[in-house]
């Protein structure tokens, strides 16, 4: 079964909810309007139930099939949350919203589940129940999280759980996929150093930070290079060197470094927050000067479990054609959350050749729209068909 011929009448109307939403962008948690709109619709497909405020601002809402004697259950999610950017595509659905835009396509991750949506409860060729996910703060908040500690897999009896991403640079419509680790850990550290300031002309009465900082910075370098398995993948990257004066001629007493870790192992994620601690430690001590080290952790690796990546690919092969293997990735993705709840499985689609995500110039291409709905609606009905 190729694209759904239903999806090709709904086009000029899904596009319409996507310019809608990329037009007026929310962060985080703040997806009161998004939520609003999504709950909105899906009262008017005839969904058997819509919840609200899962995950403070995430919305729900349950599809079941012509009969449930299978008893089995499957979510679907998407994203709604922006990024704070300035856009700058010049496009006439542009933000209206300054220092927000869609720049990574949840609008039309959230219109693509509307319109799956839709065509199921309309149809409801299935024995089961669909159950459709809408999840705020994706960039950085961890609403996947939240929405799982509302309970959310408990309440619906959501058995596997699947989602899906655009990727510029693949060709629109087409899907790739890979099982077991996807996308990586998350992790993020400050290091607050501490020496004696002085002037800069009289380096031997001071404790020099910014020297103790430069070496620590090189050293971090060889966490990946030297203590990391190298058949495994790890990043560490320092991304901010602030110290407190601007001055030519003043030494700093403080200085600040921030940064990434991204792993796709537990063990490498673990080694490596201990190698930056010890580092921290050991150098400062060796120029007398002292470390404070705040490590955060992120979102989890993602992890695609077989079964579910094999359901996912079939799937996309039969609205496709074909199935490509996905690169691993660096990026991190709290759809990680879900997976650690439940089996399930997170494939990308092709968004042609456009910007990249997260870039002032991105938008979602509304060309991918009947793939990707299509992709939903055979899943569904793939996972959940008649025995």
């Amino acid at each position: 079964m190729p694209v759904r011929n239903r999806f090709a009448e709904l086009l000029p109307e899904i596009p319409a909810w996507r310019q809608d939403f990329h037009a007026h962008p929310e962060l985080l948690f703040d997806c009161h309007r998004t939520a609003g709109i999504v709950a909105e619709k899906l009262r008017e497909f005839g969904c058997d139930e819509v919840v609200e405020g899962i995950g403070r601002t995430g919305v729900v809402g349950v599809i079941r099939g012509r009969s449930t004697g299978s008893g089995r259950v499957v979510g679907l999610r998407a994203d709604m949350d922006a990024l704070p950017i300035h856009e700058a595509t010049g496009a006439p659905h542009a933000s209206k919203e300054a220092g927000k835009m869609h720049a990574c396509g949840h609008d039309g991750h959230t219109a693509m589940l509307l319109g799956a949506a839709k065509y199921l409860a309309e149809t409801r060729n299935f024995d089961g129940t669909v159950v459709v996910i809408f999840q705020p703060a994706e960039e950085g908040g961890g609403g996947g999280d939240e929405m799982c500690r509302d309970g959310m897999m408990e309440r619906f009896g959501i058995h596997e759980v699947y989602g899906m991403h655009n990727w510029p640079g693949r060709p629109a419509g087409s899907f790739a996929i890979r099982p077991g680790a996807f996308f990586a850990a998350t992790d993020q550290f400050e290091i607050h150093l501490e020496g004696k300031g002085g002037h800069a002309a009289k380096p031997h009465q001071t404790i020099d930070t910014t020297v103790v900082a430069a070496q620590l910075v090189v050293a971090m370098q060889t966490i990946v290079s030297r203590n990391v398995d190298p058949t495994k993948e790890a990043v560490v990257s320092v991304t901010s060197f602030v110290t407190e004066s601007q001055a030519f001629n003043v030494i700093p007493q403080h200085v600040t470094l921030r940064g990434t870790v991204r792993t796709l192992d537990a063990d490498v994620r673990a080694l490596a927050e201990t190698r930056i601690k010890a580092l921290a430690e050991h150098i400062t001590a060796a120029h007398g000067a002292t470390a404070q080290v705040n490590y955060f952790r992120g979102y989890p690796v993602m992890v695609n479990s077989e079964p579910e990546t094999d359901h996912a690919a079939a799937a996309a092969r039969a609205v496709a054609g074909a199935c490509e293997t996905a690169p691993l990735v660096m990026g991190g993705e709290d759809f990680a959350f879900m997976l650690e709840e439940r089996p399930g499985a997170y494939i990308l689609v092709g968004n042609g050749d456009t910007a990249d995500v997260h870039h002032p110039q991105y938008d979602f291409n509304d060309a991918v729209i009947p793939a990707g709905c299509s992709f939903w609606v055979e899943l569904a009905e793939q996972r959940l068909a008649a025995a």
